[in-house]
């Protein structure tokens, strides 16, 4: 009772600092400025710092969602034990458990590692208002990194410019990846505790959400406009939480940026045997055994293992996710949900370039073999003759890139848009054309390119979109100004933007962005068909 009752008595002072740190209409907002702003969270305080240009911007990191998944491997994911004083939030917390990352200089802005460990559920906020009474939107971005890698305190996340700019609230969060949240382990115990270990991330995702719905009013958010959004394996997570019963009514938009690759769901058969390679690689008799292993030997384990600490995916279990998100249609529970998707043009030039570089350089002899892990072996000669017909101009390398990319990202994309226009809520669909200069051009456009306009970060991604300029500035503002329009109403257009219709398979209108933006319908259509007919539905593994 004690403990309860100075639990109280700190939310109380805390409460009576956030009113100190917000000015009010009769206050110095200078004053207020000069004080760093507190969160009250029903488990605690917590004391963050104001940030963004105009330092405006009251940001909280490392905020405590959940608790420490330490000890309690491969199982759901509990309440936060209430704290006294106030906690440190200037620092973002832990990263889960992954493989090391590699290093791509084109990112090089963006790393942020602070270290791994199993106590990683952690989530930060920007925002200009706490508990002001105003009702902004707010924007949870969930990281890439496929199912994993990643963390939601790169760099290039960083909201204050968002926040600033749209007067919304930004989220960023952690969830558990690869094995550690992705484990179905259903198929080798009877344990009831790790039931959900095959979704575990997806389910660690659906908490922070819960969080955000509990403390929108503090944070100076709307709980009833919350808006889902993410990249690669972030487009990914958003497409799997709109399947999910137990997301319903935490997110009322979704935005989905060049990963709408979970179409699909893993059965349970491919995802028992796959638990069962890595039992087997670390060389353990029982899921318990598997639970108790140190961080470190299981990480080890999983990039031994068939998985290679890299093929992990959500499971269709029955339970949490009980069919495929948009296999063979969209999933009906989130009828009702707008949808923001789309892709970048060239998004392969970026992993299938960087990583192999002799694949800028295809000579036509080299590019049927380089077509085989895309392709269907009878089709690779007509997919070529088709693509050569469609782009006169495209060289091999050009043809492998963009087979590559649709394949992994616009034909997925197209699919998705597609059977989601089939419901009531409106689709929108983009492409972004704009070409960054670094590594002297030869990415176009490629994959993850994005972030940077949408966050309006292009002074923090100089790695990847080069130095800041007008023509940099004007990307993020057409992009970030759309994705916080979107978050605000459903409808993406803005109007520095020509007007932008909603996607169908009648008119597929697009917004193409680049520095004159213009919706085009159905562009590069010949293509489109070409590939939609003769390759196999779904990204390559």
């Amino acid at each position: 009772m004690k403990k309860r009752m100075m639990a109280g008595l700190f939310a109380v002072a805390a409460m009576a600092l956030v009113a100190c740190s917000t000015a009010s209409p009769g206050g110095s907002p200078d004053l207020a400025l000069s004080v760093d702003p507190v969160l009250s969270t029903k488990y605690g305080a917590v004391r963050g710092k104001r940030e963004g240009d105009s330092k405006s911007v009251a940001v909280f990191r490392g905020i405590r969602y959940a608790a420490s998944t330490q000890g309690r491997r491969f199982q759901r994911a509990i309440e936060p034990a209430a704290w006294t004083g106030v906690a440190d939030g200037t620092q973002f917390g832990s990263e889960c458990p992954q493989r090391p990352s590699e290093d791509i200089p084109v990112f090089a802005s963006w790393v942020n590692s602070v270290g791994m460990s199993e106590d990683c559920l952690f989530l930060n906020v920007w925002t200009r208002g706490l508990g002001d009474g105003k009702k902004r939107p707010i924007m949870v971005w969930l990281h890439g990194g496929g199912y994993v890698t990643g963390s939601g305190s790169s760099n290039g996340y960083d909201g204050s410019r968002l926040a600033e700019r749209g007067d919304v609230v930004v989220v960023t969060l952690n969830h558990r990846l690869n094995g550690f949240g992705y484990s179905y382990l259903a198929g080798l115990t009877d344990d009831p505790k790790y039931a959900d270990a095959g979704n575990l991330g997806s389910l660690d995702i659906v908490q922070a959400l819960q969080w955000v719905q509990s403390h929108a009013q503090a944070i100076g958010g709307d709980a009833g406009n919350v808006t889902i959004f993410g990249e690669s394996g972030g487009a990914a997570k958003v497409a799997t939480l709109m399947a999910m019963e137990d997301a319903q009514g935490l997110f009322h938009r979704a935005i989905a940026q060049s990963g709408s690759m979970s179409l699909a769901g893993f059965d349970p058969r491919l995802a028992t045997g796959l638990a069962k390679d890595l039992m087997n690689t670390a060389k353990v008799q029982s899921v318990d055994e598997l639970a108790a292993m140190p961080m470190e030997d299981l990480v080890k384990a999983m990039m031994a293992s068939r998985s290679r600490a890299a093929f992990f995916r959500p499971v269709v279990d029955g339970r949490s996710l009980t069919r495929h998100p948009y296999t063979p249609d969209a999933t009906p529970v989130s009828a009702n949900i707008p949808l923001l998707v789309g892709t970048n043009n060239n998004e392969m030039r970026l992993q299938g370039g960087l990583g192999q570089p002799g694949n800028f350089s295809l000579g036509w002899e080299e590019l049927p073999a380089k077509l085989a892990e895309y392709v269907d072996k009878e089709n690779i000669q007509a997919v070529i003759d088709g693509m050569r017909a469609a782009h006169p101009g495209y060289d091999a390398s050009d043809v492998f890139f963009q087979v590559a990319t649709f394949r992994n990202y616009r034909g997925t994309a197209l699919l998705q848009a597609e059977r989601k226009g089939a419901q009531p809520a409106p689709v929108y669909m983009y492409r972004l054309d704009w070409k960054t200069p670094v590594e002297g051009g030869r990415l176009q456009t490629p994959h993850a390119l994005d972030i940077a306009f949408v966050f309006d970060n292009v002074a923090r991604s100089i790695s990847f979109t080069g130095p800041e300029t007008p023509a940099t500035k004007r990307m993020a503002v057409l992009m970030a100004d759309a994705w916080i329009a979107f978050a605000r109403t459903g409808n993406p257009n803005t109007p520095a933007l020509p007007l932008w219709p909603a996607y169908g398979v009648g008119n597929r209108a697009t917004m193409i962005f680049d520095l004159q933006p213009q919706v085009v319908v159905d562009p590069d259509k010949a293509e489109r068909e070409l590939l939609q007919r003769l390759l196999p539905e779904g990204r390559s593994q």
